[in-house]
């Protein structure tokens, strides 16, 4: 799995780059804020999520890692895909995003090209939870080694004959009580409170 490509930009455009990294150029997608802080012919360095289908492979660049997570979320409501969830981050930058999830701003989602009522209602209602209002700060999602640990600690549990239903919202609040801690102590601390 890649998670960051640097090298050469030798193509720009507002919606995706072209980065050389010793002779192979891979061709990333991106949003308009990813687009704004490149610069043609310089170095620089996109964080990465790769999306693999039968008939397509997909890379999608982001500055930070905060935008990659805020987008890993958006693709994991029901409705939204990866290119809808670039338009999003396209037309809302990550703090504008995360005040209207918390608040529950249904009108400001709804303006985004292609985002419904119905999608916009769906959206708040999952990631209302993962967020917290804004301080500015744009690390209020999930971070990136807290999201794999959810993610390894559910597959495991799940692996052992238990229902995502059943352990996901403990393996949250151990998250939220010790941001430090392992996917071992996790999956620990779940089994003694089932």
């Amino acid at each position: 799995m890649i998670d960051y490509l640097k090298g050469t930009i030798t193509a720009l455009t507002p919606s995706a780059v072209v980065v050389d990294i010793n002779g192979i150029g891979y061709f990333v997608k991106i949003s308009l804020p990813t687009f704004s802080g490149l610069k043609e012919n310089t170095e620089g360095k996109l964080f990465i999520h790769e999306i693999i289908r039968e008939d397509t492979y997909d890379l999608y660049g982001f500055l930070n890692v905060a935008e990659r997570e805020v987008f890993r979320q958006l693709i994991s409501v029901s409705g939204i895909g990866a290119n809808t969830a670039r338009l999003i981050l396209s037309s809302l930058s990550v703090i504008e995003l995360q005040n209207a999830i918390a608040t529950g701003a249904v009108d400001i989602i709804k303006q985004i090209k292609g985002i419904g009522l119905k999608t916009a209602q769906r959206l708040i209602v999952d990631l209302k939870d993962k967020i917290g209002l804004s301080d500015g700060n744009e690390s209020n999602f999930l971070t990136s080694s807290n999201n794999r640990i959810k993610e390894e600690s559910l597959s495991a549990l799940i692996a052992l004959g238990f229902t995502k239903k059943q352990v996901e919202k403990m393996i949250d609040k151990v998250l939220k009580d010790s941001p430090e801690i392992g996917v071992e102590e996790v999956i620990k601390i779940v089994l003694k409170g089932l």
